[in-house]
């Protein structure tokens, strides 16, 4: 096709031509869509964000997922893009340190090792001397470690970009420069139209890779995508005469501590970054001008002035040098610094490839699960952490560029275990928010909903502390734990998500949708998966049948938009109402041996196993207040969960917490949850993921041979199962108890990779669900996880820890017989 024709169809539209634009182009070629793809660039290729990236690319990751993405990236940049294309990417692979100075900091970088070992990273960590030995010009003092990946490196911005270009081109993409596109909507048909300077497209799939301008786009399509441009300075200085005597380059330096950025070489001059920690910038927080182009900012020396200067201290030999290029660039941050790949909320086959704060270092892995999810159905990683639907309409402008702010300044800061971000708080409380914080409550946020962790107590500061050893909350949650197993526990889990489905069609549109075999009778409960086309898992929900032609699903927090997507967009002429009820209702989870007696203390409802069987649900009064009960229990314990409307939420808390004080009932929280669901061997969000099938995730028994299901084909079907998800058994240190990613080695070999790793109270013993190959899923197996970097025995389990018979949750007195 000639230049000058302008196409009035194609299978999908990309909008924008930086590195993840142009890199989802290149993959949906590599998947078989090249002909039909068209990438819209409204300047030249790489003339927003992608040209003035630093472009260093590393391994060093503590998370599974991003860590596959880099791998890959530095595998295409390495060699094999350049050998496709015959394009110059100009690889620099000059291997790269991340510093440590305290203790913290090397608990960081062993954790990372041991996620690196899963991987099969080269990496390892080293001591001062190590580094010295490769980098003689920087200063360590105060060092005590490093973590070293040699195969890292750095690349040019725009010619790897140029590279997937041409290799997209080869398989017939086309890609339009000059041509900005001016509006995106969607056709009363489904079609996506994409007007543009030179002439409107209609398409199947539009996706916006805008950048900095993706925001704004959005707007066009009525979406809200939440991202902050933020600004950002690195400094090239002048040629260093100690670097002209070097006959390799000098690996790069990650300095986290004292430089808070990156120092490496730039041909024979210094480069360094910095993401500075107070007076952060942020811009066009409504319209980003299109005009723009190849464009940078006047550098501000007095923002980051004293990273600068401690830079000079680190590398003396830079200190007497003046600054060549000042580059001050802008560069998207989403909310909570991960980019949002994957499917718009609430529309169909509108995909996002936007809000990357690290194009170079994490595009082309990320935009290749995003061209398998376009294509197939499901990535090939967990895709939770990057899904947009991960944020909801709580996430405003004023909020976004609060939390931009936020993620800009902990760039550089120890990603700890269960890291809580604080600004912008709180969004979505909960009726009990201002009681329960009264009373020592520590929370977290899950789509804008606070939920309580854990609760300070006997001296315990009530604040989050943060380690990867254990510390003073490992006690507080092994007391919470303790309390529910002995007595009672009662627990706020208003965040749940909480949908209505009603009307004539709503069997009809669930039974296609669930794997697992409806309710058949009201106030029945079924546990489920919901399955995409490619068979794999898309969320695990609760069903319960209120009444003949309406159903209550439960799922967690974080899905709540991608099953009402889901829901949505599966419809097939079904008269269906649905109805998000998860702010106007809240829930209590009460659960422990004393449950019944407390529960019933409130209630004139028959609360027997006679009365109210397991897996049921009744409509009962507390405390005068009318709800919905649930017999079922996380814990694994005698308990239920009551979902009560907002405004009655505050009096049936009071009132159970009146009648339980005799029994010693106690707060407890998710930290406490996640333990004792661990002990009981129930599978939450970590491993129940869009990269599973029900057989490879365990829970083909909550599958119905019997019936017919969306991707049941798929999940059943494959020839042979890649892994298999174990439950596993570690013995303690007493220090530190592992937190998901590290590598399970069987005879010295690596044979898979935690998904959830916690110390189980009651059964004193590190709990984990490992994906292992299925040759080592074999109960008693002697298994080796390498936690903080060193290895520690373990042994595949074929039951749960803690009561393996389940009879305690269905007891009609603590220990007396399952009916």
């Amino acid at each position: 096709m000639a230049e000058k024709e302008f196409p009035a169809q194609a299978r999908v539209v990309i909008v924008g031509g930086g590195v993840m634009g142009v890199g989802l182009a290149y993959h949906l070629a590599h998947e078989g869509w090249g002909s039909e793809v068209v990438l819209l660039e409204k300047a030249e290729l790489t003339s927003g964000s992608t040209w003035h990236a630093a472009g260093q690319i590393t391994h060093s990751t503590s998370s599974f997922g991003l860590g596959k993405c880099v791998d890959y990236n530095i595998g295409l940049y390495s060699g094999k893009l350049e050998k496709e294309t015959g394009q110059a990417v100009t690889w620099h692979g000059c291997g790269s340190f991340r510093l440590a100075y305290t203790e913290d900091e090397m608990d960081w970088l062993r954790h990372t090792l041991s996620v690196g070992r899963s991987l099969g990273f080269n990496i390892e960590l080293v001591g001062p001397e190590k580094v010295a030995e490769q980098h003689p010009f920087y200063n360590l003092e105060g060092v005590l470690g490093a973590l070293h990946t040699p195969d890292d490196g750095h690349v040019d911005p725009t010619n790897v970009t140029m590279a997937m270009a041409a290799g997209a081109r080869q398989l017939r993409a086309r890609i339009i420069r000059r041509c900005r596109a001016t509006n995106i909507t969607q056709a009363e048909n489904g079609e996506w139209i994409v007007e543009s300077e030179r002439g409107t497209i209609r398409c199947e799939h539009v996706v916006n890779a805008g950048g900095t301008y993706a925001r704004q786009m959005g707007e066009w399509s009525g979406l809200q995508l939440p991202m902050t441009s933020m600004t950002h300075h690195y400094f090239v200085t002048e040629p260093v005469p100690e670097f002209e005597a070097l006959d390799k380059e000098l690996p790069v330096i990650r300095d986290d501590k004292k430089v808070s950025g990156y120092i490496r070489m730039e041909q024979k001059r210094g480069l360094i970054g910095i993401y500075e920690k107070e007076g952060s910038n942020s811009v066009w927080h409504d319209h980003c001008p299109w005009e723009y182009e190849n464009w940078l900012f006047d550098a501000d020396y007095d923002r980051v002035m004293p990273w600068l200067e401690e830079s000079l201290e680190r590398m003396p030999i830079f200190a007497d040098l003046g600054i060549q290029r000042e580059v001050h660039g802008a560069i998207s941050h989403p909310p909570d610094g991960n980019p949002l790949i994957g499917p718009a909320p609430g529309v169909k086959n509108y995909w996002c490839c936007c809000g990357t704060q690290i194009g170079i270092g994490w595009g082309p892995g990320l935009t290749r699960e995003l061209a398998r999810w376009m294509v197939h159905g499901a990535a090939d990683i967990s895709m939770r952490e990057y899904d947009p639907r991960r944020f909801g309409s709580y996430a405003t402008k004023d909020w976004q560029v609060t939390k931009a702010h936020e993620d800009y300044k902990l760039r550089h800061e120890i990603p700890f275990p269960q890291f809580n971000r604080l600004e912008g708080r709180p969004v979505k409380p909960s009726p009990l928010y201002d009681r329960l914080n009264e009373k020592g409550a520590v929370y977290e946020e899950v789509y804008g909903h606070e939920r309580p962790r854990w609760f300070a107590r006997n001296g315990v500061e009530q604040r989050d502390h943060y380690s990867f050893k254990r510390n003073v909350v490992h006690d507080v949650v092994g007391a919470e734990v303790k309390a529910v197993r002995e007595g009672v526990g009662i627990m706020d889990i208003s965040a749940f998500t909480k949908v209505q489905v009603s009307g004539p069609g709503a069997a009809a549109l669930l039974d296609r949708l669930t794997a697992n075999r409806l309710p058949q009778k009201a106030g029945g409960i079924a546990l489920t998966h919901m399955l995409n086309r490619r068979g794999r898992i898309e969320l695990e929900t609760t069903v319960v049948k209120l009444a003949e032609d309406s159903y209550y699903l439960v799922c967690a927090a974080f899905f709540e938009q991608r099953l009402l997507d889901h829901l949505n967009q599966n419809l097939a002429g079904e008269a269906v109402e649905i109805t998000t009820l998860s702010t106007d209702w809240a829930a209590l989870a009460l659960n422990g041996p004393k449950a019944r007696e407390v529960l019933a203390a409130c209630t004139d409802a028959d609360l027997t196993n006679a009365g109210f069987k397991w897996l049921t649900a009744q409509q009962i009064e507390v405390a005068g207040h009318t709800l919905w009960a649930l017999r079922m229990s996380y814990a694994g314990e005698l308990g239920w969960e009551l979902h009560i409307p907002r405004g009655s939420t505050l009096a049936v808390y009071d009132a159970l917490w009146a009648a339980g004080e005799a029994h010693g009932i106690a707060d407890y929280g998710s930290f406490a949850m996640n333990t004792m669901r661990m002990e009981k061997g129930f599978k939450g969000a970590g491993e129940l993921t869009n990269e599973v099938t029900l057989a490879e995730a365990d829970v083909l028994r909550f599958a119905s041979a019997g019936k017919d299901y969306l991707g049941k084909g798929k999940t059943l079907n494959a020839d042979s199962l890649p892994w298999v998800c174990a439950y596993l058994e570690i013995e303690p240190d007493g220090v530190t108890d592992g937190h998901g990613g590290e590598a399970v080695l069987l005879q010295g070999k690596v044979a898979g990779s935690t998904a959830s790793v916690a110390y189980g109270h009651t059964v004193g013993k590190i709990l984990a669900f490992a994906y292992v190959k299925p040759y080592a899923n074999v109960p008693g197996t002697e298994i080796e996880v390498v936690i903080a970097g060193t290895p520690r025995k373990g042994r595949i389990l074929g039951a749960p820890a803690y009561d393996p018979e389940s009879l305690l949750p269905r007891t009609d007195a603590a220990l007396a017989p399952a009916e």
